[in-house]
């Protein structure tokens, strides 16, 4: 499991890389005194967990977390804080721990333990369940190229098959969290990895090529300018 730290005094910052670097499984990809530093590293590369201080200079923590949930980044987040104000508006921001400072070692152990076993349980399974009248389907979510609504059903593509439910976009959004997901349009979910090339449609809007399949979908302008800043 990849992390990444990030607390405004460095005091703070070195007890929490002492603590996780005695984690087994655990990657230390970056740690840093400021949360604008702990942006530009979540943009350049992979983490799935992040554990930050809230109440720091220019963007705090709050608000680092805050762009993970919006953007749907697949990275969990731990807050490890002296103030208790924030508790109510960072769980609905799913955090998985709030931990007031001052803490004990065991206290931050057992919360990275604890996410390490959910992640190993969920492994998001890796794997889609659908459930149609008297079949399931089980897709591998890296197989899966894109997902198009129209009318009242859903067309999951693979290179394999084309799989239609009846299952919402939204529904399966919160379903693919992954980072290689994105909602690329109110009527699509592409997989990034596949992405071939991107056409002009309209002003706002463009064509999407994939490998592997001839089957299109579309994405807003917004939306590849999201992926060139955040992906590319």
């Amino acid at each position: 499991m990849k992390v990444g730290l990030v607390d405004d005094r460095q005091i703070d910052l070195d007890k929490l890389h002492a603590i996780v670097q005695t984690i087994p499984n655990i990657e230390i990809i970056f740690a840093t005194t400021s949360a604008d530093k702990a942006y530009e590293h979540i943009k350049k590369e992979d983490i799935d967990v992040l554990i930050a201080d809230i109440e720091m200079p220019n963007l705090s923590g709050y608000e680092l977390a805050d762009i993970i949930h919006t953007h749907a980044l697949n990275i969990t987040v731990i807050f490890v804080t002296g103030t208790s104000g924030y508790a109510v508006h960072a769980f609905e921001l799913n955090v998985h721990d709030y931990i007031m400072k001052p803490y004990p070692k065991e206290r931050l152990i057992k919360s990275v333990e604890r996410l390490l076993e959910k992640t190993k349980s969920a492994e998001i399974t890796g794997r889609l369940y659908l459930k149609q009248k008297n079949d399931i389907h089980i897709l591998q979510k890296k197989d899966i190229i894109f997902i198009e609504r129209s009318g009242r059903s859903t067309t999951i593509y693979t290179k394999a098959e084309a799989i239609t439910t009846y299952l919402t976009l939204n529904e399966l959004e919160g379903e693919l969290r992954e980072r290689d997901f994105i909602r690329s349009h109110r009527s699509f979910i592409i997989n990034i990895h596949y992405v071939k090339n991107f056409s002009l449609y309209a002003k706002n809007s463009y064509v999407v090529s994939f490998d592997g399949i001839e089957q299109k979908a579309m994405i807003t302008k917004e939306k590849v300018n999201f992926l060139q800043e955040y992906y590319f």
